[in-house]
């Protein structure tokens, strides 16, 4: 009786994967292509390359598969720094609009605070 190391996965399932992430990518580019502006085409570039993001995790880092203290021990570090940076953006903003209403511009900001 051979012993069998780990687990084999179809590999219909990578294949499936790869195409979907080719698919996604040329949604991607097409967001260029189409000249999107604004806030539409920073929001379709990021789900895009979020989804990309995910599908590569969990198909080809295995992480599908894994047990639960695996995957928080990957994924949840990444997601308290993003959750971090966002409270310091929104602090810094604050910080940053409260000096202007009780200080004023300086001189030189108000070509840049105008536009």
């Amino acid at each position: 009786m051979a012993h069998v190391e780990g687990q084999q996965h179809p590999i219909a399932i990578y294949f499936w994967i790869w195409g979907l992430l080719f698919v996604l990518s040329t949604f991607s580019y097409m967001v260029d292509y189409l000249d999107f502006q604004g806030l539409l085409r920073w929001t379709l570039i990021i789900a895009f390359m979020l989804a990309k993001a995910g599908l590569i995790v969990a198909v080809f880092m295995h992480m599908m598969w894994e047990r639960m203290a695996i995957m928080c021990a990957i994924l949840i570090p990444p997601m308290v720094i993003i959750l971090l940076t966002l409270l310091m953006a929104a602090e810094a903003n604050y910080v940053f609009f409260t000096r202007l209403f009780f200080f004023g511009a300086a001189p030189e900001m108000a070509p840049v605070l105008h536009h």
